[in-house]
């Protein structure tokens, strides 16, 4: 590892995490960073649960939300590096029944790659109007209780059309989904099996499944509210973008079992397990992918198609990739890797720097979208490059 301050990014990142707790953005946070290998900063700072006056714990368990997707997103790899899965399979080869149209009709195909990127024609429930298309279909985003199995969800899916023709448009989406949907055929095996056998019990993700594993340090849900945040109720909605129906969210989903395997949002995990994931990818793949698939999965896939809600970036295999910094109105390096989801959390890898940051909170959506990601990031970068204010 480079020489660093290590003191002062440690000031950096402090100063952010503690003036966003006395502002009330958030509730409690998790944050870890990797640099060269070696993890510089853990703290868990707020409360897990604030109503208990539970203190957050490093090994606090969150609802992932779509911090899901890298991870099916891998476990699909991993079959691709097996030769179990190739990237141009047609997905109704392993899902004969789910068929798509285009609005007037037309027949379409859908490709694995299709869906690993978004360009599938799908989008997500929260996306559109109230009484939009997936809604009147009954769709779930995969964050409440739907009371359906995954199967259900795809053929109710499958009955409303087509936004665009596959491959022509980018658009962040239910697809992950139809992922782990695939990935069960391909397997034979459970959702929640498969990507514990593909990934997280190679990775000793012990924390990581799709279901909370330890109830007891599962932190609770919050939003954004006027004063402090509020907390989330069993059943709830959070406005999004104008004009959507905005997320709708069932907290104690993380602690049913029955509920079907959401492969964009389902899991629950902790913010080392994830860590974990992203520096395997960082560091080469090993043990669970080779390193020319991992250099295909950072590697954008998506040409010049405009990314709604992300400018300057494009898309990889499962998450975003930095094209353009100044666009983007970030510190980070060119390629560097980010998602996040909707429970308050964001993530971002940057290869060049050799730096992987996993900040969870229990806030959304300041902690997916708001300041705190922002000026997190600035402070990582202030203290990674010795970037002091006379």
């Amino acid at each position: 590892m480079r020489s660093i301050d290590l003191e002062f990014l440690q000031t950096k990142v402090n100063e952010v995490i503690n003036r966003t707790l006395e502002e009330k953005r958030v509730v409690g946070t998790v944050v870890q960073i990797a640099l060269g290998g070696n993890l510089v900063y853990s703290r868990a700072a707020g409360m897990a649960d604030r109503e208990q006056q539970r203190p957050m714990k490093e090994n606090a368990l969150f609802r992932y939300a779509s911090v899901t997707k890298p991870i099916v997103s891998t476990a699909a790899l991993v079959l691709i590096s097996q030769g179990r899965l190739q990237l141009n399979d047609l997905v109704e080869r392993w899902l004969p029944n789910f068929r798509p149209k285009l609005p007037h009709g037309q027949d379409v195909s859908i490709t694995v790659h299709h869906l690993i990127t978004h360009t599938a024609g799908l989008t997500y429930r929260f996306f559109q109007e109230d009484q939009g298309a997936y809604e009147l279909a009954g769709v779930s985003d995969g964050m409440e209780l739907a009371g359906i199995t995954l199967e259900e969800n795809l053929q109710r899916l499958a009955s409303v059309p087509l936004l665009y023709e596959p491959g022509t448009m980018w658009r962040y989406s239910i697809a992950t989904d139809v992922l782990g949907a695939v990935i069960e055929k391909v397997t034979g095996l459970p959702l929640s099996e498969a990507v514990k056998l593909l990934v997280t019990q190679p990775l000793a993700m012990n924390d990581t499944d799709f279901a909370a594993v330890d109830n007891e340090r599962l932190t609770a849900a919050y939003a954004d509210s006027s004063g402090e945040p509020r907390r989330l109720l069993e059943f709830d909605t959070i406005p999004f973008v104008e004009g959507t129906a905005g997320f709708r969210l069932a907290p104690v989903r993380a602690n049913d079992k029955t509920a079907y395997p959401s492969g964009g949002a389902g899991m629950v995990g902790s913010a080392e397990d994830f860590l974990k994931l992203l520096e395997a990818l960082r560091q080469g793949g090993a043990p669970i992918l080779p390193k020319e698939l991992v250099t295909e999965m950072t590697t954008n896939q998506i040409g010049d198609l405009e990314m709604p809600y992300w400018p300057g970036r494009g898309f990889g295999l499962g998450f975003t990739l930095l094209k353009d910094p100044a666009a983007a109105d970030t510190p980070e390096s060119l390629g560097t890797w980010r998602m996040g989801g909707t429970y308050g959390h964001s993530w971002f890898v940057d290869p060049i720097e050799e730096l992987s940051v996993v900040a969870f909170t229990n806030t959304a959506l300041e902690g997916m979208s708001g300041r705190y990601t922002t000026e997190l990031c600035e402070a990582v970068y202030a203290g990674v490059r010795g970037v002091k204010k006379e």
